[in-house]
């Protein structure tokens, strides 16, 4: 069985680190390349980086940010935000991001996961789905969470998966910010449908909510506001689920 792995995930906007919640008042987190080696050295096993404005503004994440970045990890670095098209990936690609994530784009063409992955790799190819509990079910949203895209979650990632996606980034947006633990009911309805990793996200707060992740089928777990503000450190994350029976790397790192 694979290491769970934990994931902090830094939401830019204009070159800064922002968190709000549920996608919305987002303010200030700190310096993006400061924050990455802080969580390298703390025992991060990968990072994330989503330019949060990029769709909305109609442009790519911003390419200096994501050397500035890259420059200082070691450890897999996915970026996304407004990819929409190859040369979107490339680019990110070739600024330091080991995987790209993209949402909306795949909603709109899904074949573009398809070329993706045959062009860099399904390793390299990250479906990002923002989801919202409705009526109908889980929803796929876009556009930084402001659509409905018409999707139900189970058949869009295992569709996407067909096509090509090598990882589901899965986000809950009602829990997102909120500190009441992952959407375990959205995980465990998930999982079944694809054989991918999936990256647990929204609402993660303490261990336990990460231990709960990994329970109900996440294969990492990823946070922001936690990790910024010092709330919990990463190493004590991995021992309560290493306490669980769940494997994790617990290497120092200096």
């Amino acid at each position: 069985m694979p290491a769970f792995r934990i994931v902090p995930c830094l939401d830019v906007r204009a070159g800064r680190v922002v968190k709000g919640v549920n996608f919305r008042h987002l303010r200030d987190s700190g310096d993006p390349a400061e924050l990455a080696v802080r969580y390298r050295n703390e025992g991060a096993d990968e990072l994330v980086l989503l330019d949060v404005a990029a769709t909305l503004e109609g442009r790519l994440a911003m390419l200096e940010t994501v050397r500035r970045v890259a420059e200082v990890l070691d450890i897999p670095f996915t970026v996304g935000g407004g990819v929409r098209g190859e040369e979107d990936a490339a680019a990110l690609l070739a600024a330091g991001a080991d995987k790209v994530a993209l949402n909306t784009a795949a909603v709109t063409d899904p074949p573009l996961l398809t070329r993706l992955a045959e062009r860099f790799g399904s390793q390299c190819v990250v479906l990002a789905v923002d989801v919202r509990r409705g009526p109908a079910g889980f929803q796929v949203t876009t556009h930084a969470a402001g659509r409905l895209a018409g999707l139900e979650v189970c058949e869009w990632v295992a569709r996407a998966e067909a096509l090509g996606a090598g990882e589901i980034l899965l986000t809950s947006v009602d829990r997102d910010g909120t500190g009441r633990g992952f959407d375990e009911e959205l995980l465990a309805t998930v999982r079944p449908a694809v054989t991918v990793p999936i990256v647990a996200s929204g609402g993660g707060e303490t261990p336990a909510h990460f231990v709960a992740a990994a329970q109900a089928g996440a294969d990492a777990g990823l946070a922001a506001t936690i990790f910024h503000q010092a709330r919990v450190r990463i190493e004590e994350i991995k021992r309560a689920l290493a306490a669980a029976g769940i494997p994790v790397r617990l290497e120092e790192r200096t």
